[in-house]
């Protein structure tokens, strides 16, 4: 058996010197001569093959029209490289089997600051405080919730303002999600386009998605909190600019509306970047703590 074929253990990349993620779609991952290379355009005139640095790249995302094959499975698990299947541009992720990720910093620290209940909350507030522009003086998850809902009605408010939209309320009918108006629509689909990318953040720092510090039952607790840092700026970016659109009579459906701005806005604005960057930045607060440590994944 070729060793070149399994790959040296000791030749791993650590994550720390890699070089975050690369976007693939419309093609095949495989393995061809011990390598792992992708071919794009196979059903095109112009089909091409790309060598795909693994060593170096922490995660992989395959999108639309892409398969991948079992040897190329068995090399990404060998190297210790993630991938995840998502919508074009990450505006949906379906699945990213843990392949073992060769530091736990990110996750211990977590752990740490969630398992202690004055930590837990220094964090809570400090997302607060990313979200809201400043840190508020109360230490109670639940008031601190309620100040932010106020909060949040009036920049629905003001972004309807802003986009001329009718605004009457948030609403939202989990029996009958196309039941509600337009703007509302909108924002529903768009939460799911940002939770998608907040979700490809986490798998991609090996953080733990069920320990949340704002949100709890929900078994992606920690994705919903990182989406939310990102409400005002993205999720009703894209809501209010889809919607807008509809009500001027485009007669594409408001999902997909949705998914052709959040691909756009995703790009221009790094948003799984600057999620992984949040991500890193939370989990280093702490409140008269003295200095703690924290290694970047």
């Amino acid at each position: 058996m070729l060793k070149g074929r399994l790959g040296l253990e000791t030749a791993r990349v650590p994550h720390v010197d890699r070089h975050g993620l690369i976007w693939l779609e419309r093609g095949e991952l495989c393995v061809i001569d011990g390598c792992l290379h992708f071919l794009a355009g196979k059903d095109s005139l112009t089909p091409y093959i790309l060598q795909v640095p693994h060593q170096a790249v922490s995660m992989i995302l395959l999108g639309p029209g892409s398969s991948v094959t079992h040897d190329a499975l068995r090399l990404l698990a060998r190297h210790g490289t993630l991938m995840a299947a998502v919508g074009q541009d990450g505006v949906r992720t379906y699945t990213a089997p843990p392949l073992l990720p060769d530091r736990s910093d990110v996750a211990r620290r977590q752990a740490e600051l969630w398992g202690n209940p004055r930590r837990r909350i220094s964090v809570a507030r400090q997302m607060y405080a990313l979200r809201l522009g400043e840190v508020l003086p109360h230490r109670d998850l639940d008031t601190l919730r309620g100040i932010e809902g106020a909060r949040v009605k009036a920049i629905y408010r003001l972004m309807a303002e802003k986009f001329g939209i009718p605004w009457e309320g948030r609403h939202y009918d989990r029996g009958n999600p196309g039941a509600t108006d337009m703007p509302n629509q909108g924002i529903n689909h768009a939460a799911t386009a940002v939770q998608g990318a907040a979700a490809i953040a986490v798998q991609a720092l090996a953080a733990i998605p069920q320990l949340g510090f704002i949100h709890e039952d929900s078994g992606q607790a920690f994705v919903l909190d990182i989406a939310d840092l990102f409400r005002e700026t993205v999720t009703l970016q894209i809501a209010f600019t889809a919607a807008k659109k509809s009500i001027n009579g485009d007669e594409t459906t408001i999902d997909r509306l949705v998914r052709r701005e959040a691909s756009i806005v995703f790009r221009k604005q790094n948003v799984i970047a600057s999620m992984i960057d949040k991500i890193k930045l939370v989990l280093r607060t702490e409140e008269d703590d003295g200095a703690g440590s924290h290694s970047d994944a």
